[in-house]
């Protein structure tokens, strides 16, 4: 019997750091998950409001060659990230093709004007931003009026401001949450050992001594979580590739290298941090408290 309680002992200590170890890489998975979200939340506020642009109603008697100059002119601007030339003749054909009639043969000519569509870049789609650009295209001597959606600017505006509110107070309490998870985790191993913390205190450990293994220990499994977090997020990115591609993209191989850094931060600090106060927590009680 005598010999048979250090394998048991060392049963339950390790059958205590494996649940650590899966409960962390869980928790690490988790929040991998979360940061992935919320580095392609930009990239989703970008792409809506990229779809923001101006129309530029072209004088009727401008030839090609100074259309075309000009569209090259505007090209080269950094707010314009896509630049398409309509002609009068297409543009009665696309408007045609919305109302079902033929307007132009029933009007005798067409009251339609060429026109420059220009898509811009987010971070010129704020609602000061498009004011200065409008004024500057209202100057320009080949344009006679400039158009944009000022409604939609100000819904998509308000829009990405309160999703970026929630995604910030949201995420405060998810690392909230996962820090809570983690620490408990850490602190229920921790706590199957509080009478071998006693006793090494009372043959003169010191305590820096009596935290050294713990938490050495705790960082190691901390690690092996965020490398299994790691293994899993990549196996469920890759997987599911075609089913998140309108979510997450996978592109970016910076975004997913970042992510890893923040897990095997995460696993590495919250470890140390859990472990070290949970260590504490026991050095200080006195022998009668370990039993409660």
């Amino acid at each position: 019997m005598a010999k048979q309680k250090p394998k048991r002992l060392r049963k339950r200590i390790f059958t205590s750091y494996l649940t650590s170890t899966v409960s962390i890489t869980l928790v690490l998975f988790l929040l991998g998950l979360l940061a992935l979200i919320l580095f392609n939340a930009g990239r989703l506020n970008d792409y809506v409001r990229e779809k923001i642009g101006f129309t530029l109603v072209l004088s009727d008697d401008l030839r090609e060659a100074e259309i075309l100059r000009l569209e090259k002119s505007l090209s080269t601007e950094p707010y314009a990230r896509e630049i398409t030339y309509i002609d009068k003749e297409t543009a009665a054909k696309n408007l045609q093709e919305e109302l079902g009639e033929d307007f132009a043969g029933f009007l005798g000519y067409n009251p339609l004007f060429a026109t420059l569509e220009i898509k811009l870049f987010s971070e010129y789609t704020h609602a000061d931003s498009l004011a200065v650009l409008e004024k500057k295209l209202l100057q320009l001597p080949q344009v006679t009026e400039v158009f944009y959606q000022r409604s939609l600017v100000s819904v998509i505006n308000d829009n990405v401001r309160k999703i970026s509110i929630f995604l910030i107070i949201f995420s405060g309490l998810m690392l909230f949450v996962f820090s809570v998870l983690i620490n408990n985790t850490i602190r229920i191993s921790i706590y199957s050992q509080r009478f071998i913390i006693n006793n090494m205190l009372m043959v003169g450990a010191t305590r820096s001594f009596v935290r050294k293994p713990f938490i050495r220990k705790s960082i190691l499994f901390g690690i092996y979580g965020a490398i299994l977090a790691g293994i899993l997020l990549s196996a469920l990115m890759l997987t599911y590739k075609k089913e998140l591609s309108g979510i997450i993209s996978l592109d970016d191989i910076k975004v997913l290298g970042l992510v890893l850094v923040i897990v095997f931060a995460a696993g590495f600090l919250l470890s140390w941090i859990s472990t070290f106060m949970a260590v504490n927590r026991f050095l200080k009680m006195k022998f009668d408290e370990l039993f409660y």
